[in-house]
């Protein structure tokens, strides 16, 4: 076929014999975009070939023939259409009906008034279409007999031929819907007029929206049919040409097979590497890839090393087969604690840190020595050194040794409570006797996250496990994300999963039967890089607690030392867990041993054994030959440190 504009080829295009195939035979570039502009194509270059698979009705432009304006009717437009004969109106009926008899025309015509006409009878509205069936005497009055259709009847009037109008003449046949109009090809650019529309006379002018395909786009191209190129139909022509369409993983995921699928990459996502492994450079434009499916399980965990200055990361699969053994779990802040703290389950730690009460800004607080051990009990609020309640965590402080289960029972009564501020930093350590082996999947089930943990037996499945050469792992969260098996055409044996939304690479399709699996799919484990791990945990379904409150400011120390003897309640409301209302511990005022003469010596002579608040004065106990008991008093020393500071 010849070259026609897109717009005539689209006005003139039957539905039903989509799709075609044209070629563009003169481009058209917009110099804003080099794509689209508001999601439609604007640059077509000289040969490109599309392939039109559906044309969609935009709108319908309304243009006034006489003044230029436009006006814009949804396709939905409910109105009818009449075609007119021509610009030419008629002054009265009797100029209409001389004008038919000379042009030999046949009647019946259609015609209608721009003004409203009054009978006897009835008064017809303005631009209402009337029949002219012919003219005869009526009433000793020569008239023009017509047909008034209204819905289901039809009414005869007979008007004079004197009846003045402007008449205008109506092409034969019934009024239209727009749609009717458009789909004739009789009608177009032909003056219409609409009882619905204020204008008298107006042209009808569609704008279409072609969907295309073309070659090597990944979408499908959204082209208006305003775009001034010039097109040539060449399906005949054209039956052996197959258009690459692109595919995303994400795309490929969501349509969900065929499985296995050979492809080829075409694109990879810009920006740094999210993986630390080896296939990472293979995937380059050009390169095939087999994906067989959806990997299972879809969960994943997050893995970071422990024991060394630098951690790593990993991102686990839900598969992996190697056996787990529990360690203790390290708490940098109260805070810390109370995440842990499930119930039904007892937490006990020991506290890696000295601290006394001057350290804490709250009465009561008691002293807590490196070695001590806690047992957590809930969470409760205080009055603060400033006025205002302050979180704490209730702990107790239970026996030295730790073996002795049923004895700390038996002197459960003995058992000092201890309450920490939720922002103390003291660090803690778990105390912790579970020497059993707990698979991946066990574990995530039994266990809340984090914890940490140590690989004792490796993977079978994964020769390479480089979980197994870290001392200490810590799980840090479970993730549910659907990842696709992949192997590469150049390394047959070589299988890894690749994260659609994390990695999702543009590939095409290839015309080949692809591979079975060299092996079995083993139970992958990535190494991450530490931008693409602070990414994950960022994510709004990883997003940790918010962080403990800060601790406040610091005052001087008399003043410290003025306040934390006060003695303040705690709420007992607020303490969850606790058999009887929580209140402040007892101050257990304990004495010094003796000591000896040498003042270097003084803070080592004092047992660690028994751990509660620092002693005022030394009992009466202490040699009575030793004349310098005095001087060595407890108080003045820690007097004579503060005066040097």
């Amino acid at each position: 076929m010849e070259p026609v504009s897109l717009q005539d080829f689209v006005c003139d295009l039957d539905p039903t014999s989509l799709p075609r195939v044209l070629r563009i035979c003169s481009g058209v570039y917009f110099q804003s975009s080099i794509y689209e502009i508001s999601g439609n194509e604007c640059c077509l270059s000289t040969g490109d070939l599309i392939k039109v698979t559906q044309v969609r009705l935009q709108k319908v432009v309304c243009k006034n023939p006489g003044t230029g304006q436009t006006v814009d009717l949804d396709p939905d437009f409910k109105g009818l259409f009449s075609p007119l004969t021509g610009p030419q109106s008629y002054g009265t009926l009797e100029k209409l009906v001389s004008a038919i008899t000379q042009s030999s025309r046949q009647l019946p015509i259609w015609f209608m008034s721009t003004q409203r006409i009054d009978t006897k009878a009835r008064a017809v509205p303005r631009e209402q279409t009337l029949t002219l069936e012919g003219v005869e005497m009526h009433l000793g009055t020569l008239c023009a007999r017509c047909m008034l259709s209204t819905g289901a009847q039809a009414e005869v009037l007979h008007l004079p031929l004197s009846t003045k109008g402007p008449f205008w003449e109506l092409e034969t046949g019934a009024p239209r819907t727009l749609l009717q109009v458009l789909r004739d090809p009789a009608l177009r650019e032909r003056l219409l007029t609409c009882p619905s529309h204020p204008w008298r006379a107006l042209v009808l002018r569609p704008q279409y929206e072609i969907q295309a395909v073309m070659h090597m786009r990944r979408t499908i191209v959204n082209i208006p049919s305003t775009l001034e190129v010039d097109v040539e139909d060449v399906t005949t022509s054209s039956e052996h040409i197959h258009f690459i369409q692109p595919l995303l993983l994400s795309e490929v995921l969501a349509r969900g097979g065929p499985f296995p699928m050979t492809t080829e990459i075409v694109d990879v996502p810009e920006g740094p590497p999210i993986f630390l492994s080896r296939w990472m450079g293979f995937l380059k434009k050009g390169q095939r890839l087999c994906i067989y499916g959806l990997a299972s399980p879809a969960w994943r965990v997050l893995v970071s090393t422990k024991g060394r200055k630098v951690p790593r990361y990993f991102m686990v699969s839900g598969a992996y087969q190697g056996k787990l053994r529990r360690r203790p779990r390290e708490f940098s802040t109260a805070y810390d604690l109370l995440g842990a703290l499930q119930p039904g389950r007892p937490l006990r730690v020991v506290a890696m840190k000295d601290c006394e009460d001057d350290e804490v800004e709250i009465p009561g607080f008691g002293s807590l020595a490196m070695g001590d051990r806690l047992e957590v009990v809930g969470s409760g609020q205080t009055h603060g050194a400033h006025g205002r309640d302050i979180d704490i965590l209730v702990c107790y402080r239970l026996s030295n040794q730790a073996g002795e289960e049923e004895e700390c029972e038996e002197e459960a009564e003995d058992q000092e409570q201890i309450v920490l501020p939720l922002y103390f930093s003291g660090g803690f350590v778990e105390e912790m006797n579970d020497g059993r082996r707990y698979s991946l999947e066990d574990l995530i089930v039994q266990l809340s996250l984090p914890c940490e943990v140590k690989v004792v037996t490796k993977d079978t499945s994964h020769p390479a496990d480089p979980l197994s050469f870290f001392p200490g792992l810590r799980l840090e969260e479970k993730i549910m994300e659907p990842f696709l098996v992949v192997s590469l055409d150049a390394e047959p044996g070589m299988y890894f999963e690749i994260p659609p939304r994390w990695l999702d690479l543009t590939v095409v399709e290839v015309e080949e039967p692809p591979g079975q699996p060299a092996g079995s799919l083993r139970a992958t484990v990535e190494e991450l890089t530490d931008a693409f791990y602070y990414h994950l945990r960022k994510l709004p379904a990883l997003e940790s607690q918010s962080p403990p409150p800060r601790p406040p400011k610091r005052q001087s120390l008399s003043k410290q030392k003025k306040q934390s003897s006060q003695e303040i309640p705690i709420k007992s409301s607020e303490v969850s867990e606790l058999q009887q209302p929580a209140l402040l511990p007892k101050l257990k005022t304990k004495t010094l041993p003796a000591v000896t003469g040498d003042r270097s010596n003084t803070y080592s002579k004092i047992s660690t054994k028994k751990k509660g608040l620092k002693p005022t004065k030394p009992n009466n106990t202490m040699n009575p030959d030793d004349d310098d008991d005095e001087e060595h008093d407890y108080e003045e020393v820690a007097e004579h440190f503060r005066k040097t500071l």
